[in-house]
């Protein structure tokens, strides 16, 4: 049985939407965060030494990072479903967009919580400096660089409805949880009516619905 040690409010929620696609039996083992810190519990280092989620056990086989798991759960059980033909056009999107995701578009993503944040977490005297070192950092940096990614992400959708081509595919569902980051706090809004058009797409599929009823609230969509 593949058990999904999902952590509310992660990347496993793509896994468990990635598992109802692919129409598999799986168990889902719930952690809550820590409500002070945000971070995993301690519990998941049971499961892999690191503490993070997602992680999958199936059966004796262990598989952390979320790249990782697409690709073992579709090349294992996907039977042709849901990535392009190797050697075509669009499995080199589908490979890219599958590494895009947390390579490229997570990084600035997370940078901008952080010095969001920042000062909120800082003794009250030098408030006013970490605000002005996290809005240098915010405008001069982190923003033009999301910008830049949701200029292109949008510009790549302009000829298909799919980041992979013209079908719906894994890099789909790898894809969502940093738009819909964007979209919560990334300057994702209606400049952007490609990508607003894509997420209407998938949030209106029935895998997607029976994933978020597994996978409990997602604070992602707020």
């Amino acid at each position: 049985m593949i058990v999904v040690h999902h952590l509310e409010n992660s990347r496993s929620q793509r896994v468990l939407w990635l598992l109802e696609e692919l129409g598999l039996p799986y168990e889902v083992k719930r952690y809550a965060r820590n409500p002070q810190t945000m971070r995993a519990p301690p519990e998941l280092k049971a499961v892999h030494p690191l503490g993070k989620s997602p992680v999958v056990t199936d059966g004796a086989n262990t598989i952390a990072e979320s790249g990782a798991i697409m690709d073992y759960l579709v090349e294992t059980y996907g039977a042709g479903r849901l990535a392009p033909a190797q050697g075509t056009p669009d499995w080199l999107l589908y490979r890219y967009y599958m590494h895009f995701s947390e390579g490229s578009m997570m990084p600035p993503l997370l940078l901008k919580l952080i010095f969001t944040r920042l000062p909120d977490n800082v003794p009250f005297l030098i408030r006013p400096v970490a605000r002005a070192i996290s809005d240098k950092a915010l405008g001069g940096m982190v923003q033009p660089q999301i910008d830049q990614q949701l200029d292109f992400l949008e510009s790549e959708l302009a000829t298909r409805d799919w980041f992979a081509g013209d079908s719906f595919s894994a890099a789909d569902i790898q894809m969502s949880f940093p738009v819909e980051g964007a979209a919560a706090r990334g300057g994702l809004d209606a400049r952007y009516p490609r990508l607003g058009a894509w997420l209407q797409r998938i949030h209106a599929m029935p895998g997607y619905a029976r994933a978020l009823e597994k996978g409990g609230p997602y604070a992602l969509l707020k």
